[in-house]
């Protein structure tokens, strides 16, 4: 049994660096502890990276992402640093292709205490997980639309050999949230079906998964109105699977749920590899301050131990992943340490210890 694991760490720009230092701490504590390895490679890529260099993506950074173990990537990206046609540079959606890492997953929970815009009754919570494709969809000609002088034009693209292991892997999920008593057990497809042909082929595929899964409740909704009962009744879903830009959005939408993209936690998963980064840009105009929230950070570290504990059957990495979860929300629903956005004046430092506090 594999219990020693090499991680590609990509620092990121922006406010990236702030919080991925303490989220590696905090990795290297809970390994030593634990009794299982961890190391970790950095892999120079991102915006600062090709304002310096002329390149967003060295080649040795690709090769660093393919031979690790998980890759732990931190907010990409600065506005005003494109390439010439204007896009961004965006190495988490080039590693999402290269890698073919189709399933792009992003957890939505409210536990009790936590802030959140909704007015939840008392002891209300919410736990659902969208499954966002993320490798074609409306994204599949990114950087390569055409543009003329009167019209421009994007591809959405949606294949079989995509869209078959993307709801395998959401009815999966869903069977293993159900086994562990989390949820019913149901999946939700997302979709425009009714205005557009691929997306009556992607609900196609969707049914005939389904079939295979009698004991998990399968059900459709248009776009428009989950993004409407995800504000009205958000507690009724269980796993949602959707098109790549459908879950672009609302999963930001989800992130809103939590209180902010500052909780919102992500993976980008395929049969090979997986990318841990958090939901939230790299907010250049904080970056330097120490003031930048670390928890989606922290978050999606602790699916990484998730997923590689779950791959190389590493139980002490699965309950580390659990006890991570636990502390940040403890420091969460107690509400004396929490950066800006949540309300709070805690510095990034503050909040990396309050969580490790939590832990210990």
């Amino acid at each position: 049994m594999q219990n020693s694991f090499e991680i590609a760490v990509f620092q990121g720009d922006g406010i990236g660096p702030e919080i991925m230092s303490p989220t590696l701490e905090i990795l290297r504590d809970m390994a030593a502890a634990g009794g299982y390895g961890l190391n970790f490679v950095d892999a120079p890529a991102g915006a600062a990276h090709y304002a310096q260099t002329g390149e967003s993506f060295p080649a040795a950074s690709m090769d660093a992402a393919r031979s690790a173990d998980a890759i732990l990537l931190s907010a990409m990206g600065l506005p005003d640093v494109r390439y010439p046609d204007g896009t961004e540079i965006s190495p988490q959606i080039d590693l999402r292709k290269a890698l073919t890492l189709f399933a792009g997953v992003r957890p939505v929970t409210v536990r009790p205490g936590q802030p959140t815009p909704l007015a939840l009754a008392g002891g209300q919570s919410i736990d659902f997980v969208l499954i966002r494709e993320s490798t074609e969809g409306l994204f599949y000609t990114q950087g390569c639309g055409e543009v003329e002088a009167d019209e421009a034009r994007e591809t959405l693209r949606i294949t079989r050999a995509i869209s078959e292991p993307l709801f395998r892997f959401a009815f999966d999920l869903a069977k293993a949230r159900q086994t562990s008593g989390r949820s019913p057990g149901k999946v939700t497809c997302v979709d425009k079906a009714n205005v557009f042909r691929a997306f009556a082929f992607f609900r196609e595929m969707f049914d005939a998964e389904a079939a295979r899964h009698p004991e998990i409740e399968a059900t459709h909704a248009y776009v428009d109105a989950t993004a409407l009962w995800m504000v009205e009744k958000p507690w009724e879903f269980d796993v949602m699977v959707t098109e790549n830009m459908f879950g672009d959005i609302l999963s930001d939408l989800g992130a809103g749920l939590m209180g902010g993209l500052g909780l919102a936690p992500s993976a980008d998963i395929g049969h090979d590899h997986a990318v841990f980064q958090p939901c939230h840009g790299s907010a250049p105009d904080i970056a330097g301050k120490g003031v930048a929230n670390p928890m989606a950070m922290i978050l999606s570290a602790a699916m990484m131990l998730d997923w590689l504990g779950d791959k190389h059957d590493v139980a002490q990495m699965k309950a580390d992943g659990n006890r991570l979860r636990a502390a940040v929300d403890a420091v969460v629903a107690k509400g004396q340490t929490l950066t800006r956005d949540l309300g709070g004046t805690a510095s990034t430092a503050e909040v990396a210890a309050s969580i490790r506090a939590a832990l210990a």
